[in-house]
């Protein structure tokens, strides 16, 4: 594998200051607290005005990731501030396009590129507009992959970042943590959320907007572009360390598109 997929987005504290020189604007006040906790992904989260609110995943994927699906959208209802539904999909899942006010949840046999999973996110300022996750079969379909804690692991993580959340640890060689947002070459043990991962979800979500963005029927904008697999399309790296690799696409005007790459790491 081309040693440029060992790569990782790092904390959320280095992502911010990455984006600084990527127009990126984000409302010191709305970060609070967020953007100094060990996991949020720069700060980012859903503008809403009330708490607990629901994330619609659609589903775009087969019957092979159907249960994974489930699992992943009943381990974050656990959360206290937030609830996801799973909702029938309308998306392409070759493309995947983003929809505005939810996550579209795709799986396809992508290619050979040497990425598990993507998770994408449009933002305005602070507040995210729409997302989306890919699941490449083309991986989940060899011996190697095709486990149900490797599933299992890849969709949590993956919607997971879709609500501002980034990792815990970001070594593969470090002790297993117990939840999805560790990076790992034995994933047995990190298939789901732990206590810590929803505490996080708290510190992001603990004030409310004036806005929402959940469920909105928003303007159609470039930001809502076809979620493209080919570096070139998502824009400049920002952060690179381990495993990971998170891109920009910078739209203008405070809009922009994350990509969030989880390439294989055997």
């Amino acid at each position: 594998m081309n040693m440029k997929h060992f790569v990782m987005f790092s904390s959320a504290l280095l992502l911010s200051s990455s984006l600084l020189g990527c127009g990126v604007s984000i409302e010191e006040e709305e970060l609070g607290t967020a953007e100094q906790e060990s996991h949020s992904w720069g700060g980012y989260h859903w503008a809403r005005t009330s708490n607990p609110f629901t994330i619609k995943l659609g589903d775009n994927v087969t019957s092979a990731w159907d249960s994974y699906l489930q699992t992943t959208s009943s381990d974050w209802t656990q959360s206290t501030v937030l609830n996801t539904t799973i909702v029938a999909g309308s998306s392409n899942p070759k493309n995947c396009r983003a929809t505005t006010g939810m996550v579209q949840v795709c799986n396809n046999t992508y290619g050979a590129n040497g990425w598990l999973g993507i998770a994408g996110i449009s933002v305005s300022g602070g507040h995210i507009t729409q997302g989306y996750v890919k699941l490449n079969d083309t991986y989940y379909n060899t011996a190697t992959y095709n486990t149900p804690a490797w599933r299992n692991l890849v969709s949590c993580q993956e919607v997971g970042h879709t609500f501002g959340l980034g990792h815990q640890d970001e070594a593969f060689d470090n002790p297993n943590l117990g939840t999805c947002m560790d990076y790992t070459n034995n994933p047995s043990t990190n298939q789901h959320p732990n206590n810590h991962d929803y505490d996080q979800l708290q510190t992001i979500y603990s004030h409310v907007d004036s806005t929402t963005t959940v469920g909105a029927a928003l303007p159609s904008s470039p930001s809502a572009a076809a979620a493209d697999e080919t570096e070139e399309a998502w824009g400049e790296l920002v952060d690179a360390k381990g495993p990971m690799s998170t891109y920009y696409r910078d739209l203008g005007h405070g809009n922009g598109v994350f990509t969030h790459v989880f390439w294989a790491p055997l």
